[in-house]
Parts: C-alpha cells; sequence; structure tokens
C-alpha cells in the first residue's frame, strides 16, 4: 500500500463509485494505477453464454490492475465496484515516475505483484480439480493463510455463495450443495448464514 499522501504528491485524485460502477473495461488500455482508499472492487470477465468469472476482490487499502502499467497491453479484465467505493486513481506515468523516485515503494510493488502470482497460481491450480470440495477447500486454505488463528472454524470465510461460485468456476446451487456436505463432515461450521473455516 502507497501512503495517501505519496500518491497525493504525485498527482493522484480520488474517484467515488457507486455499487456496480465500472471503473475499466475489458480491452481498455490501462491508464491509471488504482488504490482503494475504501470499499470493494471485484476484477471480473464474462463467459460467452454471460456467466461472471470473478478473478479477484480487493478491499481498503488494495491496489489493483497495476500490472497492466508495465506491459502495453490492454485489460483481460473488468473492474466493478461491489459497493460503494473511493478509490485513489494516479495517472500510468506520474505512477511509473512514484515508484522510479520511491525505492522503498518499487519493493512493496514488487511483493504485491508476487502476492498476485502466488494467488493465480493456486486459482490455476483450483481449476484442474473435478471434486467441488476440493475447489472450495483450496480457495478457502488461501484465505485464511492470512488469518493468523488456525484452529478449525477461526476463519468467517469473508464470500456469499455467490462469489464462491464466481471465483471457482461453480454454479451457486453447486457451491450451496457442497457447503452443507462440507458442513456434515465437520469441515466448515454454518452460523447465521456465515461460513466458518
Amino acid at each position: 500500500m502507497i501512503t495517501e499522501s505519496l500518491l497525493i504528491s504525485f498527482g493522484a485524485e480520488i474517484k467515488d463509485y457507486k455499487a456496480e460502477d465500472i471503473i475499466f473495461r475489458e480491452e481498455e488500455s490501462p491508464m491509471y494505477y488504482y488504490q482503494i482508499e475504501k470499499g470493494k472492487i471485484k476484477l471480473n470477465n464474462y463467459t460467452e453464454d454471460g456467466k461472471e468469472f470473478i478473478q479477484n476482490i480487493f478491499s481498503d487499502g488494495q491496489s489493483f490492475g497495476e500490472s497492466l502499467l508495465f506491459v502495453n497491453r490492454p485489460y483481460p479484465m473488468n473492474a466493478v465496484a461491489m459497493e460503494d467505493s473511493s478509490v485513489f486513481r494516479i495517472p500510468r506515468q506520474n505512477f511509473l515516475d512514484l515508484i522510479r523516485n520511491n525505492p522503498e515503494v518499487s519493493l512493496s510493488v514488487y511483493e504485491c505483484l508476487a502476492e498476485r502470482m502466488y494467488y493465480k497460481y493456486i486459482m490455476l491450480y483450483n481449476l484442474s480439480f473435478q471434486n467441488p470440495v476440493s475447489k472450495l477447500k483450496l480457495l478457502m486454505d488461501y484465505l485464511k493463510s492470512y488469518h493468523e488463528e488456525k484452529t478449525p472454524y477461526s476463519f468467517q470465510v469473508p464470500l456469499t455463495r455467490q462469489q464462491l461460485a464466481s471465483l471457482t468456476g461453480l454454479r451457486v446451487e453447486t457451491v450451496i450443495r457442497t457447503i452443507k456436505q462440507m458442513e456434515k463432515d465437520q469441515m466448515v461450521k454454518i452460523e447465521r448464514r456465515k461460513i466458518y473455516y
């Protein structure tokens, strides 16, 4: 995360988005570095039949789409506000100047990109699974790995069943059925519709 004062000193502005507003579209050219002040943003695509596939979900303090600022290629995904959100936006060249002039920020950006690559490897591996339990368990293991408490049921999965479906390529009905089965098998606990892993 780049500090707000540093972003502003390099020309960042805050843009407000309503839930469902599109921040950028697939095939557009990357023009800005984006960092969420508050809110939740998803990166997604749609299949030919209109089914949504969520690539990732970001929240307060996280950046998104920055890897495309280093290559001259269009966005391969959309960025959509999931709730009312405020996002810092800094022009591409200003962002590149910022990281050139601030080596500690540059290292932080590299770490963030490496973490994103790790997530992509996990999710790519996830696509090879046919078993929905394996798909959901791998995603939950990844999410819980950032949570300090590792005991069973100590982690509340911060995603809806629809979001779990969109992240794993499963149908929402399959996710609902699978979560119930995972509860019977004592892999998860459900309390007030919240999933604990």
